[in-house]
């Protein structure tokens, strides 16, 4: 009589023989690494794993995140077995057109986050088990499966230190320590001792096992469950190719498939081609996470004409007054709340604010977990610091999350930090990002309203704020939507545009002040929607100014506001004639020091005196 250890074995087998067709039908992938782990998943799904496939938006649904993405045969191996993919879309796997992508991603409904970037599995898993625990206050668990190449990544042990500073006992990490990485063999090899003991030195439960004894995974996994108060590591010592005699723990089989015949005689050595479908446990009726739903518009903070506030004072404000509106909102930073002002959200929601400190990758890494749980979560730090996390903010718009990015002390205009603390690329970073909205304030009201606006706004979105404090030239209630922008000054006789957003928007109307003394009407465009830029407004000014324009930006020349406007006038972009345009850019050219704001922007070129030089270059 067949045991339930016969039918875990027979389906390990399956998954192998599985992802070895799915890899060889398509002439690539990563069979050796799916096959290590096979026999893991198969003890995973058969009876500890709670998951309606028919309902994957289900909120008692278990989660499970392949941060070693690259093994995604063995995961699509698994959803047939599971019975939510046919044998027929398996074999189109790598295709051109198949849900089943080299590495996993979110248009596959039984995934929750893109993988294949290694090391963002795990902090990916921490945001979902934090939304969990203490949003949800739910009972499913994150099951995240790791490779023992990806251990060497910085960012899986942020996120080991930030598990267990929140106590994440629903998060289980499943180690695939099967030794061989790529190019040989890993930093530790099947050193599971140490593995163990980096894990309970950061106060983690570690479990090691033989991850081929199914007997053994299942009374880990038995374990794992139990009440821990703290993160659960499973090591598993496995075999990469496991059951093959000529792919057993073999160098040079890393991201190869096999070829047909090599197939055929690896998939005869396994037992054969398998039609086994397994039951996975299904959740248990739970209560519903708490809502989510806005209960009215937020009542934002108003400022006075005429006010100084900095605008990162302004971003600080709004997030309490739509958190109070919003049961979704949650807020992250990475030690600098006093800094970014989201310590305000923190007094106000401290159960909604979570402190990443400084770990800014594990941050955008557990707002995107958040948003798996449908957070709306804003995560900010000063902008020059995002650039560590630009990998994670990159993967998330593969992985189609809805993030909110704030990053402060932007620029040379932050003074005497210098030039360590200045964001000066993060405009083109965040620019660069497939779907992303970018946004540049540059008073109290505009960015308020701007913060509301993000709430709402799919994909991922960027606000860049300034330290200084800035005048309100804009009166409270009005209106900034999204991909607009606003003149600011203009004239039936104007005769350059100058286009400036955040800091420099004040500089463009010193200038326009002392050129109006001179008898120069210019038109100041105040371009706060980077990304989408108003192109008819941008338009409108050249036909205005005979094609005359200047855009001022306290950012590197590359890639930011002055690339946004030159791309605006492309041909591609429906200009008529680019032989019209007469376009001047300032940007900050050479390497910034210390000093005042005011010195900063002048020494850079990109202050009102600079500003007037251009204009007058320009009209001769």
């Amino acid at each position: 009589m067949a045991t339930r250890t016969d039918f875990w074995r027979e389906l390990g087998q399956q998954l192998r023989v599985d992802s070895i067709r799915a890899s060889t039908a398509a002439g690539s992938g990563h069979p050796t690494s799916s096959m290590s782990a096979a026999d893991l998943l198969a003890v995973l799904v058969d009876k500890y794993l709670h998951y309606d496939f028919n309902t994957p938006q289900n909120p008692n649904n278990d989660h499970l995140i392949f941060s070693k993405g690259h093994a995604s045969p063995l995961l699509y191996a698994v959803f047939k077995a599971a019975g939510a993919v046919t044998d027929e879309e398996l074999l189109s796997f790598r295709k051109l057109g198949s849900r089943l992508q080299g590495h996993p991603t979110p248009v596959l409904p039984w995934v929750d986050v893109a993988t294949g970037s290694l090391g963002q599995g795990l902090p990916i898993g921490v945001g979902v088990a934090l939304a969990g625990k203490y949003l949800d206050k739910l009972p499913y668990r994150v099951w995240v499966l790791l490779g023992d190449s990806e251990m060497a990544e910085g960012s899986v042990w942020e996120a080991f230190d930030k598990a267990q500073y929140y106590h994440l006992d629903n998060l289980i990490g499943i180690l695939d320590m099967n030794r061989l990485g790529q190019r040989g063999e890993t930093e530790l090899g099947w050193n599971s001792a140490a593995y163990a003991a980096r894990a309970r030195a950061f106060g983690w439960h570690a479990i090691e096992i033989d991850g081929h004894d199914v007997s053994q995974i299942d009374q880990a996994y038995d374990e794992a469950l139990k009440a821990h108060a703290e993160p659960i590591l499973i090591i598993a010592r496995t075999v990469k190719g496991r059951g093959v005699s000529f792919l057993e723990n073999q160098e040079n089989w890393h991201g190869k498939a096999l070829s047909p015949q090599q197939a055929e005689q690896a998939i005869a050595e396994l037992g054969g081609i398998r039609q086994i479908q397994v039951q996975v446990p299904k959740p248990q009726p739970a209560p519903t996470p708490v809502g989510a739903a806005p209960a009215a518009p937020p009542r934002l903070p108003t400022y006075q004409l005429g006010a100084s506030v900095a605008t990162r004072r302004a971003y600080g404000d709004a997030l309490p007054a739509l958190g109070a509106a919003r049961s979704d909102v949650v807020v992250l930073d990475a030690e600098v709340s006093n800094s970014t002002y989201s310590e305000e959200f923190k007094k106000a929601f401290p159960d909604r604010f979570f402190e990443m400190f400084i770990a800014e990758q594990q941050m955008v890494a557990a707002a995107v977990g958040m948003s798996v749980r449908h957070r709306v979560p804003f995560a900010s730090t000063f902008g020059a610091f995002l650039t560590r996390a630009y990998d994670f903010i990159r993967m998330a718009a593969v992985s189609r999350a809805n993030i909110r990015l704030c990053g402060s002390h932007a620029g040379v205009s932050i003074g005497e930090d210098g030039p360590s603390q200045m964001a000066l690329e993060d405009l083109a970073m965040m620019r660069a990002v497939h779907g992303s909205t970018v946004l540049y304030p540059c008073d109290a009201n505009q960015t308020v309203y701007l913060v509301a606006e993000m709430a709402d706004q799919p994909g991922i979105s960027f606000l860049r704020t300034t330290r200084a404090n800035t005048p309100v030239i804009y009166g409270p209630g009005e209106a900034f939507p999204i991909g607009g922008s606003k003149v600011v000054r203009q004239s039936a006789n104007d005769q350059v545009a100058v286009v400036g957003a955040g800091i420099t928007l004040h500089e463009a109307l010193k200038a326009a002040d002392q050129l109006q003394k001179d008898g120069i009407a210019i038109r100041v465009i105040d371009a706060y929607s980077v990304k989408p830029i108003d192109r008819d407004t941008l338009w409108a000014a050249a036909r205005a100014t005979g094609g005359r324009i200047v855009v001022v930006e306290d950012h590197w020349p590359e890639g930011g506001l002055g690339s946004a406007v030159e791309e605006a006038f492309t041909v591609s972009a429906g200009w008529p004639d680019l032989s019209a345009l007469k376009l001047i850019h300032l940007a900050v050219q050479g390497m910034p020091g210390s000093g005042q704001p005011a010195e900063l922007l002048d020494a850079a070129g990109i202050s009102a005196k600079h500003i007037v030089d251009a204009v007058r270059k320009l009209t001769g």
